[in-house]
């Protein structure tokens, strides 16, 4: 096997609009570079439902927009992959990249990791998360269709998230804590013209308050005049409060490894480089006066021309010339067809996540039985056909058809000597759980994806049975990471037991849990939890509870 086979001249850490922007204009000027995401390709702006302000295209949204981003880069020779980094090492003239797979290297990084949503604090905030406290429209307006709601904030995010919250609210009121909007005058006349919309200058949310059946009452202040005054909703009906009041940058891997400001963003040079030479930051984990999609894009594209020149000279410096492989690179005229089996538009799998699929086929160890349990509808008859595609793909997955079990249609994985795995997903996979879906059927088919040795541990140790149901939404970027680190539980421990749910098919699960965001984790049908968990922090929390 060639030494240099994980040697690349680029390696971008983040697959949002600035990693695949720098992604595509290194792999055009022919040069080694591979994305590493670890969760879905696309970044923040895939929860954006509509965008109407990327130059040279009318209207869009954020995944469609990024979708053909990631092909762009794909067809120039761009090498992607969904693996988590854990370290960098940044010094010297190779930089090592390390993920929970493998180690890479390579001559430049750019870190392109985006930022979350940011909790702003006020009383009741934590209480009431994901039981009337949310921060993401697209993943849980729904769940507040004829409610009123609060938004709080005065930038790009709540404007818009306020034009897409009255699709299900009654009335929508944005708390502003300055006197007028900081975003393009354009979007704050659409705002203030809805007649769903209100807007209170110089407001803010001091608490909140509610019972078991959500937030029944809030306490607002106008911090000019110190006035304090109740809000409640028409005929005291329960409300929903939505935060968009800035993000916090997803900055800890670099943490004491480059120069960050107070904040905690990543301080650049005007070509994006670092304190460190030879790594780059683009998007929203920098300093930047605008975040938005075009300036993202611009900062990827400022990056990648700095990174193709080190590519050059470190070429010369080290006689080592990064090669990308035979079945990656093609001319960006071929037809995508040409690289994957031929897919009929509208099937449950695109083209382009075929080479993919296969890659992960080829590493599992054994067979894997997806067993369907269909009432014969059409949402089962959908998981039917979705299933059968998959296993059209490969030797090592087949279709079992049972009209038996609660909660229909779901799909459960039966390993090759006929044991459960204690996995299941309720609904037909898509979207964002694609991905987790996947990876689900492969950690059931052996040792899986690499995991720490204490969480490894931790898992094995359990040895009592434990009940996680998973619920969320397919439109949730922040679901996946609890789906696969509850479904690797499974894989890992026949005590556990992990069903996923795409809780809009079943309203009885939302009303019995009183599930107003998502992700939603019930622990052997009693204890609810909201918010995203990776592995050691659902570990963290089952123990804190008594569950392990």
């Amino acid at each position: 096997m060639n030494a240099n086979n994980n040697l690349f001249d680029a390696i971008i850490v983040g697959g949002g609009p600035a990693g695949l922007t720098a992604a595509l204009y290194l792999a055009r000027a022919r040069y080694r570079v591979l994305v590493l995401e670890k969760e879905r390709f696309g970044g923040q702006i895939t929860i954006t439902h509509e965008v109407v302000n990327y130059p040279g295209i009318e209207k869009t949204s954020g995944e469609a927009l990024t979708d053909t981003m990631r092909r762009q880069a794909m067809d120039f020779g761009a090498e992607v992959k969904l693996s988590e980094v854990v370290d960098l090492k940044l010094e010297g003239d190779i930089k090592e990249v390390i993920t929970s797979r493998e180690t890479l290297r390579a001559f430049s990084v750019l870190i392109a990791t985006g930022a979350n949503p940011r909790h702003i604090g006020f009383e009741g905030e934590e209480k009431f998360r994901g039981r009337g406290v949310a921060y993401c429209a697209t993943c849980d307006g729904e769940f507040f269709t004829g409610k009123e709601l609060l938004v709080i904030g005065g930038g790009f995010a709540a404007a818009e998230e306020a034009m897409f919250l009255t699709r299900y609210a009654t009335k929508v009121t944005i708390l502003v804590r300055k006197d007028q909007f900081s975003c393009a005058q354009s979007v704050v006349d659409e705002v203030m013209q809805h007649p769903k919309i209100s807007v209170l200058f110089n407001h803010e949310l001091q608490s909140i308050a509610g019972d078991e059946m959500g937030i029944t009452s809030a306490k607002l202040v106008n911090n000019k005049t110190g006035e304090t005054y109740e809000y409640k909703a028409k005929d005291n009906d329960t409300f929903g409060v939505f935060v968009f009041a800035g993000y916090v940058p997803n900055t800890a891997l670099v943490k004491d490894k480059v120069e960050l400001n107070d904040q905690g963003y990543i301080i650049t040079t005007p070509d994006q480089e670092t304190n460190v030479p030879g790594v780059f930051a683009g998007g929203d984990v920098c300093i930047k006066n605008l975040r938005q999609v075009v300036t993202a894009v611009s900062d990827g594209a400022l990056a990648a021309s700095s990174m193709e020149k080190i590519a050059a000279v470190m070429h010369k410096k080290t006689g080592l010339v990064p090669e990308v492989p035979n079945a990656v690179r093609k001319a960006p005229e071929e037809p995508r067809a040409s690289v994957a089996p031929e897919v009929k538009a509208g099937n449950f799998i695109s083209p382009e996540f075929v080479p993919q699929l296969n890659a992960v086929f080829e590493r599992m160890e054994s067979a894997i039985t997806l067993k369907v349990h269909s009432a014969g509808d059409d949402k089962g008859n959908e998981l039917v056909g979705a299933m059968n595609e998959l296993a059209n793909l490969t030797d090592k997955l087949k279709v079992e058809v049972t009209s038996e079990g609660e909660h229909l249609p779901f799909v459960e994985f039966i390993r090759a000597d006929g044991s459960a795995t204690g996995m299941a997903f309720h609904g037909v996979p898509g979207g964002h759980e694609f991905n987790s879906f996947i990876l689900g059927f492969y950690n059931a088919s052996g040792r899986g994806q690499p995991i720490d040795e204490a969480d490894l541990n931790a898992v094995k140790a359990i040895d009592k049975p434990l009940d996680l149901k998973i619920l969320i939404s397919l439109s949730c970027t922040m679901c996946p990471d609890l789906v696969v680190a509850s479904q690797r539980m499974a894989a890992l421990s026949p005590k556990v037991k992990t069903h996923v749910y795409d809780v809009g098919l079943f309203p009885d699960l939302r009303s019995q849990y009183k599930v107003m965001s998502v992700p939603c984790m019930v622990v052997n049908n009693e204890t609810v939890a909201f918010g995203k968990k990776r592995m050691p922090e659902l570990l963290e929390y089952l123990k804190s509870i008594d569950a392990i």
